[in-house]
């Protein structure tokens, strides 16, 4: 980061030209409408709130690469509590058409996550999401792939952000397609105490060139 002591200007409550008027730090604070697919929006995640839903998508087992697998409600309040109360680390709740659909954790990999696997450079920014894994309507064509690029343009909408950074686990293919699809590019391997990871980075004209502008 320019500042590598701290999370980008947008973990702050309100910030960017899509922020909302309520100082909340749950009000909505970015959005973006895909053509075909209606709205999307973030928010802030509700450590105790949200608590229920999170719950349910990341014990989900679809969500194994998530490893939250066997958490219980009180593992998942306490760890999106402690992500809440991070210096460089925090959490989105993703909307669709206003309904939560999707979540987004962001991260600084100087110091989460990354610390000491790799290169960090000044402008980097790490991301995680997890899209519901089991929706009531039904899973939608290209849904997954706009939000990832509805969580690429919310972070690259802070200027200081120049590179996103993502370690996946090496045997989650169907995320390496839908990264590449917007313009990350492997680095290489790396070893983490969880999992074998694919680091792989996508700089904000990378994005741009893949989605069209950045798909606002």
């Amino acid at each position: 980061m320019t500042d590598p002591a701290h999370l980008p200007a947008t973990s702050a409550p309100v910030g960017g030209p899509h922020a909302a008027a309520d100082p909340s730090p749950y009000a909505v604070r970015f959005g973006r409408t895909d053509p075909s697919l209606g709205t999307f929006s973030v928010r802030g995640v509700d450590p105790l709130a949200d608590t229920a839903l999170l719950h349910r998508w990341v014990t989900h087992p679809k969500a194994s690469f998530w490893l939250m697998q066997g958490a219980s409600l009180t593992d998942v309040e306490r760890e999106y509590m402690a992500i809440a109360a991070a210096e460089h680390h925090d959490a989105f709740l993703g909307l669709h058409d206003g309904a939560p659909a999707f979540l987004i954790e962001r991260y600084d990999p100087a110091f989460v996550e990354l610390k000491g696997l790799y290169d960090a450079q000044p402008g980097d920014i790490g991301m995680h999401f997890l899209v519901d894994p089991a929706p009531s309507g039904g899973p939608l064509h290209g849904f997954t792939r706009a939000v990832l690029t509805t969580v690429m343009a919310f972070l690259f909408e802070d200027a200081s952000v120049r590179r996103v950074v993502v370690e996946p686990d090496v045997r989650n293919t169907a995320v390496h397609a839908l990264n590449e699809a917007v313009g990350f590019q492997v680095v290489e391997k790396i070893a983490k105490p969880e999992k074998e990871a694919l680091l792989s980075v996508c700089t904000r004209e990378a994005f741009e060139a893949a989605t069209e502008g950045g798909a606002r």
